[in-house]
Formats: structure tokens, sequence, C-alpha cells
């Protein structure tokens, strides 16, 4: 990863109605310079196929069942050059194109849309999908010989079980391969019939060095996936939407597990959601800073945990993470 821009002017904090403007990326710039940081890596972004993604769009302005029946508006409803420049004006330096099936039969035609994206987008880890279905174990094998460099799996909206047996094979390959997979299995905002921390836990007793990323932090079973990442050391967890006011109303973090999450802080990745959140990114970022976990806390968060974890080149004499 080439490193971020320097470090930018002063300039008015971003209201409600400022976001994607230079105010906003100023802001965001600014959180990231006095922590001494080159940029932001962010593991948890959306870019799939425009005709998909405005299908998910259309599904939370219908208030969809998975949404949990709340209102979500999308804050950076926009083209995807024009999401990814944002991202950039961040100063978001690495990020993912987190895409998923809803049904058996697409994977395989999303990672090649993926595979081209990552071509034509360097910034982007080159992300990749699967569902339990026949030939998952093939095109899963054929993504990582094409240089997939992290999966998504979306339990909830996919409808299957993790420890499906069809996916027994695709799960061996990935913890071999030392790939990562940010998914989606606590059940929020709505519950399914496979979400929560006892599916995942079949999961991880047979692929104990499967490197999965909870996504949401596993909301709202925030403690019982903190205990399987306690449980298993590649077992780690993103931030995406916790902390935030949105979530908080929904489904607040117990405050009582502040001291496991600090002590888990080598393993916690930012995530935003980018673009289908309902307020400015710079707010995932401050919801983070007044948790009060400290600044070698949010340099490891919101940079160093991912730079190492995804071998990110990273500028001379960065600190690494260094949390005692």
């Amino acid at each position: 990863m080439a490193p971020g821009p320097g470090h930018p002017a002063d300039s008015p904090e971003p209201g409600p109605a400022d976001h994607v403007t230079g105010g906003e990326a100023a802001a965001v710039r600014r959180f990231w310079s006095r922590l001494g940081l080159p940029g932001l890596v962010d593991v948890h972004t959306h870019f799939m196929p425009e005709r998909v993604l405005h299908k998910v769009w259309d599904y939370f302005d219908a208030l969809g069942p998975l949404t949990g029946g709340v209102e979500w508006p999308i804050t950076y409803r926009k083209e995807e050059a024009e999401r990814t420049t944002v991202l950039r004006e961040f100063g978001v330096g690495a990020f993912t194109a987190m895409l998923y099936p809803h049904k058996p039969g697409m994977a395989r035609w999303l990672n090649g849309w993926a595979a081209d994206f990552a071509r034509r987008t360097p910034d982007c880890l080159h992300t990749a999908t699967l569902h339990p279905e026949p030939g998952v174990e093939a095109y899963v094998r054929d993504a990582v010989e094409a240089g997939a460099r992290v999966f998504k799996a979306h339990v909830q909206v996919g409808a299957y079980d993790p420890a499906d047996e069809l996916l027994e094979p695709a799960w061996g390959l990935l913890a071999e391969a030392r790939i990562p997979i940010v998914i989606h299995c606590g059940s929020g905002p709505a519950p399914g019939k496979h979400t929560g921390p006892d599916p995942i836990a079949r999961v991880l007793a047979r692929h104990p060095r499967l490197r999965l990323i909870i996504a949401h932090l596993g909301m709202p079973e925030y403690e019982e996936f903190l205990g399987l990442a306690e449980q298993y050391e590649e077992v780690r967890l993103d931030t995406t939407m916790a902390f935030t006011d949105f979530a908080e109303q929904l489904t607040p973090f117990p405050r009582r597990a502040l001291p496991r999450l600090a002590g888990l802080g080598d393993r916690i990745l930012l995530g935003s959601d980018f673009p289908n959140i309902p307020y400015p990114y710079i707010h995932q970022l401050q919801a983070l800073e007044r948790l009060g976990l400290g600044d070698a806390w949010l340099r490891a968060v919101c940079h160093d945990n991912a730079a190492q974890l995804f071998g990110l080149e990273l500028p001379a004499g960065l600190r690494r993470p260094n949390l005692t």
C-alpha cells in the first residue's frame, strides 16, 4: 500500500449536510494524521456490479425484513467511480469489495466481476465470495489462484448454515491458504435461521486456523463472538457500524465488555459498510475514538492490524501495534 497523503489543512468540522465534501474529507484526514498514520485500511466496504448494488439499495429503501424494519438512508449513493474517489479523498489506502450471493449460482459470476474490479482498482483488496453449492471448492480455488486476498460470506442474506457440509472443502482450502473471510454471522439487524455464534463455533471446531473476521463485531451477540476470538487466535472482528449512534440505539455494546475489546486490540479491524451507511463516514471513526481505549488501540484498529494481516506495504518507521 502506498503511503497516504500528508497532513491536511484545518477546516470546519462537517455538519449533517456536509458529507462527501472537502469538509468531511479534511475531518477524516485529521483523524488519521493525528494518530501518525499514513491513512486508513477499511476491510468492510461494498463494491459489486452496479445493478446488484442498486437492488441492495432498493431493499434498504423498502425497509426489507433483513433491515429490521429500520429506516436506512444510503449516505453515499453514488456511481462506482465517485465512490472510489470519496474513499481516496478520505485517505483510505486499501479497501475491499464485499459482495455476496443471495442464492446458488451467483458466486462464480460475482467472483469474475470482482477480479476485474481489482485489476482496475489497485487500492482494492481482491475480494471473492462463496455459497454452499456443488462446485464451491472449484470456484473458490480458482479465485485463490487468481489472486483473491479476502473472501466475503453473508450467512444472513444467503440464509445458509456456515457449517454446511458443502462448504467443508472450501473452508479447508481457505484455512490452508490463510486467506481471511469477512463473515456476517451475527443476528443483527435481524436474525436468520443460521445466524449467531453456534454455527460459527462448529466451523471453527473443524477448522481452528480459519481466518474469520466477524463482521459488525458480531452484533448483537458481541460477547459470544469476543469469546470465540479469545478461544481461536486467528479469529478477528471488524468494527462495522459498531458504537455508532445508529447501532447503539438498536443493539448497544455492553460496556462491561470493553476490557475484552481492548485486550483483543491486535485483532480488531476497521470496517465501515461504506457506502451503505445511514450517517457520514467520519462518525464511525469518532465512535471508535470516544470509547477511550487510547491512541495505540486506534492506530492498530484503523490501520496497522489490517496492514499486517494483508501484508500491505508500510512506510519506513511506522509504529507497529503495541497495546501493552
